[in-house]
């Protein structure tokens, strides 16, 4: 299974966020699952990749040139693919997933995880959505889409796409990547 993960070019404030990125990884290798992300060798992406590679998985980044040219792109990766804009690179990552994870990040995290759930809202996608929600830091963007729906922008049963867990066990289970979780 390929699975993309969505998550910050940085490591954040807090070390959890860093350990559940390399719990991921470790994971989804160990369960010979391929991570597709966007191929930075900073931040939760380089944990996450580097924790997938360790683990004996594949890792397969798509990164557009001018990121590359700024010397983010990660070298050691089973597969990097270079594209021109943004916008190819989630659609690039989306043509060959096969489930989705946002974990914390900024702006592009939310905009991956934002264009994502829009393309399943209109059929484009049938892959299933997960939030890792480590230390809580989806809540309030959780209870923003409960609001959204309360108030009729999104339709009942929008959320009902997506799965949420604070643990990478818990969300890989939620996601179908594993029946029994791995010791």
């Amino acid at each position: 299974m390929n699975i993309c993960v969505f998550c910050g070019s940085s490591t954040g404030s807090e070390p959890i966020y860093q350990e559940a990125a390399h719990e991921l990884g470790t994971l989804i290798g160990s369960s010979q699952n391929t991570l597709v992300y966007g191929g930075g060798n900073v931040g939760l992406m380089g944990v996450v990749a580097d924790a997938t590679l360790m683990a004996g998985g594949k890792v397969v980044g798509v990164i557009p040139e001018f990121l590359q040219r700024r010397e983010v792109a990660h070298l050691g990766l089973t597969q990097l693919e270079v594209v021109d804009t943004m916008h190819q690179r989630k659609q690039r990552m989306a043509e060959m997933t096969d489930a989705f994870i946002a974990m914390p990040g900024g702006w592009g995290t939310l905009d991956e995880l934002a264009e994502i759930l829009t393309w399943r809202q209109l059929g484009l996608i049938q892959s299933p959505i997960g939030i890792l929600n480590i230390n809580s830091f989806f809540d309030h963007l959780l209870e923003q889409m409960r609001l959204m729906t309360r108030h009729g922008f999104l339709g009942h049963g929008s959320l009902e796409v997506l799965n949420v867990a604070p643990s990478p066990k818990e969300l890989l289970t939620q996601l179908g990547v594993f029946s029994v979780q791995p010791s």
